[in-house]
């Protein structure tokens, strides 16, 4: 696989690559993550099996619309490709800060700036893509409460009934979503769209952000999912706020928008998120959402 991967990165760079260095990196993915060097010339690759191509290549669009569309350091792909077994995707190497420090403002100010461009007057992309290793579908939709009811939760109840998994009547919770949406009034913003800590950093201080799952939709999805794992320090939050203030009903929403990232480790990981996602449907569906 390794000739494969040296044979992209020479046709992608124009240059005669062949690695003499290879890292295996610590992962909490399902993907195997390696250093590559060639002494001067560094490298992060992603390797998969060969069916997970597709991911790659729409984890390529996503960096590619982040680095024309905001401010943040978003790392180059280089390449994706594949050989009969495995498929790959070439990053530039960036060394993150590994020191904390007080510019968590600067990622505030960055998300708001990116947030506050609305050049599109629909919601959805133009491809489907992927949150972690789960197919995101993203239908162009002229109202976002359906938008969020039917390609997010609608599609996560889907899978997991595949499964064999059902948490609740599903139309019954889609209507429920698209009632306490219905008058919440979004103008659509590209949105990271898989916005926690794990996927974000500084680079000499400067923020950077990555393994996107972008598309057009409410920007308050991206704070949503900031504050569910692993919130972030408050200065972001403060940041943001005076740069692109939040409706104050955010934090009713809030409970809708971090119910897809719930569902959609349920449907990867199963386990105690299956009893968290059940836990926050019925709070969601005890709740009067205006």
């Amino acid at each position: 696989m390794w000739k494969t991967v040296n044979e992209h990165i020479s046709q992608a760079i124009h240059y005669d690559f062949k690695h003499t260095h290879k890292r295996q990196l610590q992962s909490s993915s399902s993907d195997k993550l390696f250093h590559l060097s060639n002494g001067t010339q560094n490298y992060l690759v992603k390797v998969a099996l060969k069916n997970e191509l597709e991911r790659f290549e729409s984890e390529a669009i996503g960096l590619e619309l982040l680095a024309q569309n905001s401010v943040f350091m978003v790392p180059d792909c280089i390449v994706t490709g594949a050989n009969i077994e495995f498929s790959f995707i070439v990053l530039e190497w960036l060394v993150l800060d590994k020191q904390p420090h007080d510019t968590w403002s600067a990622m505030g100010k960055n998300l708001a700036k990116m947030h506050s461009i609305h050049e599109q007057a629909m919601f959805g992309f133009d491809v489907d893509n992927y949150l972690a290793t789960t197919i995101q579908p993203n239908r162009w939709h002229k109202k976002w409460d359906v938008f969020y009811a039917e390609e997010r939760i609608g599609w996560q109840l889907q899978l997991l009934a595949e499964k064999g998994i059902n948490f609740v009547e599903p139309e019954r919770l889609i209507n429920t979503i698209k009632e306490q949406l219905h008058s919440h009034q979004v103008e659509p913003s590209l949105l990271h769209g898989d916005f926690w800590r794990g996927n974000m950093g500084f680079i000499n201080m400067l923020p950077t952000v990555f393994n996107p799952a972008c598309y057009y939709g409410d920007r308050e999805v991206d704070i949503a999912m900031s504050e569910l794992f692993a919130p972030l320090p408050e200065n972001f939050y403060t940041a943001y706020n005076q740069q692109y203030p939040l409706s104050q009903n955010y934090q009713k929403r809030k409970l809708i928008y971090q119910l897809y990232p719930i569902l959609n480790h349920a449907n990867i990981f199963a386990g105690h998120y299956l009893t968290e996602a059940k836990q926050h449907i019925e709070m969601l569906t005890a709740t009067n959402v205006k």
